[in-house]
């Protein structure tokens, strides 16, 4: 008999006590807890119905049926043997289907895991120019507004790799074939994307060359061979120097990557007045509404002697009409509130992407997106820096002043300017090279008007 914690054990029952029968002791009473159905059962220890152990041998404590376990049948462990089989079949079940529900969580996340660690290895982080810059620092300007964002964005004219040669012969060297600074807004109100000629004559200050080693020197120069002789950093110091603005990050997408970026949100719509066939843009195109798929959309950006009047003026202006109606199409169309959508989308953005390392994870990269995303298509805005034909070769261009001073000026203090679509009479008057000799001169009144357009308009508008 074992014996309860702090309760001495009771004598040993004599001989004739044992001898109980499923109706009772010798004396005819009925075992208290014996219960109904625990009938037939010897009691071990009877007695006057008083002792811990009951006589039906199955409640741990059973005397006058006020213990723990009674014998009634209610108890955890019944005398019928069924109720203790449920349990135990719930509580297996209970387990099983805990630990399945853990695998698919598991599971799941590691998926989730596995997609977000290859999106984050497909980008290329520049650490050269980040190198450069840290030795410049001294030179370079201050953010005035420490929230606002200002991304210098690098359309690289490679050919080095197998999608580009085809656009023409490698020769070690690559300009800029676009550059565009994009300002965010500190208050995420709104984004304006600047763009610079790359013909436009600046000063391109002392850098370190990207090819045979040794520097340059600072000379006037146009703008894109920034690029050419001192890659990213050169190119980043070089805007820096002419707008004041301090550029906090920086992207340099090639062909291929443009191509995928296209693709990847199932092309662009354009509107064409006349068919286009231009062999060094390896484009041909018929006249009206259509949607260009990636490779047509970069020779649709890259033509300039097929479209219009052959001037790069008219491809920056080509150029921004496209980004608007990209950036418009991912909004609408809800790219990136869909995950099915948003994966091909960010897989071709990560795998076409350079940046600097204050930009080169993909929480980065999607709280770009959530910036943007956040910004109507109206208040997206696209311009370009005020210029005219160079005085000394027409050839070239140069800034327009006070307009180019007065645009920087906004942009590096975060204030507001407007952005309206230029008059026909304003693109009548455009010099024999299509540059308008007075383009994006700001209008007096309290906030700087300049010519341009937005998003929400869309290259058919």
């Amino acid at each position: 008999m074992t014996d309860r914690a702090g309760t001495p054990a009771e004598p040993d029952p004599e001989p004739e006590q044992e001898r109980e029968t499923e109706t009772g002791t010798e004396n005819g009473t009925k075992s208290e807890g014996s219960g109904d159905e625990g009938s037939g059962t010897e009691s071990e220890d009877s007695g006057d119905g008083e002792s811990e152990d009951s006589g039906d041998g199955e409640s741990e404590d059973s005397g006058d049926g006020e213990s723990e376990d009674s014998g009634d049948g209610e108890s955890e462990d019944s005398g019928d043997g069924e109720s203790g089989a449920g349990a135990g079949g719930r509580r297996h079940w209970l387990r099983w289907g805990a630990l399945g529900l853990s695998v698919v969580l598991l599971g799941a996340a590691g998926t989730g895991w596995w997609f977000y660690r290859k999106l984050d290895d497909n980008i290329t982080t520049d650490t050269t120019a980040a190198d450069e810059l840290r030795r410049y620092e001294r030179e370079r300007p201050s953010a005035v507004v420490s929230a606002a964002r200002n991304i210098l964005l690098i359309g690289s004219d490679t050919r080095s790799g197998e999608e580009n040669r085809k656009y023409g012969k490698d020769r070690g060297t690559q300009r800029s074939d676009t550059v565009i600074l994009l300002h965010l807004a500190a208050d995420e109100s709104g984004a304006t994307a600047v763009s610079i000629p790359r013909d436009l004559m600046v000063t391109i200050p002392s850098c370190a060359r990207t090819e045979g080693g040794g520097r340059t020197r600072e000379r006037l120069a146009q703008f894109n061979w920034a690029y050419e002789w001192g890659g990213t950093a050169c190119t980043i110091r070089t805007v820096e120097k002419l707008t004041g603005i301090r550029v906090d990050h920086h992207m340099v997408i090639d062909f291929r990557g443009f191509k995928k970026m296209v693709d990847a949100v199932d092309g662009v719509e354009v509107c064409l007045k006349e068919p286009v066939d231009d062999t060094d843009a390896k484009l041909k195109l018929p006249a009206g509404r259509q949607t260009l798929d990636g490779e047509r959309a970069l020779g649709f950006v890259r033509a300039r002697k097929s479209l219009g009047n052959g001037s790069d003026t008219e491809r920056m202006d080509r150029q921004q009409m496209f980004l608007g109606a990209l950036v418009n199409k991912v909004q609408s169309n809800g790219v990136l509130l869909n995950p099915a959508k948003l994966y091909p989308v960010l897989d071709a953005a990560t795998k076409s992407i350079t940046t600097d390392p204050g930009l080169d994870s993909l929480r980065d990269l999607y709280d770009l997106a959530r910036t943007m995303r956040a910004i109507p298509t109206e208040k997206v805005q696209f311009l370009t820096v005020p210029r005219r034909p160079y005085t000394y070769n027409a050839n070239r261009d140069e800034l327009v002043q006070p307009a180019a001073s007065e645009l920087f000026r906004q942009l590096r203090e975060d204030r507001p300017l407007v952005v309206t679509k230029a008059e026909p009479e304003e693109t009548d008057g455009a010099s024999s090279d299509g540059k308008p000799d007075d383009a994006g001169t700001p209008t007096p009144s309290a906030t700087p008007t300049f010519t341009g357009r937005n998003a929400a308009e869309g290259v058919c508008s």
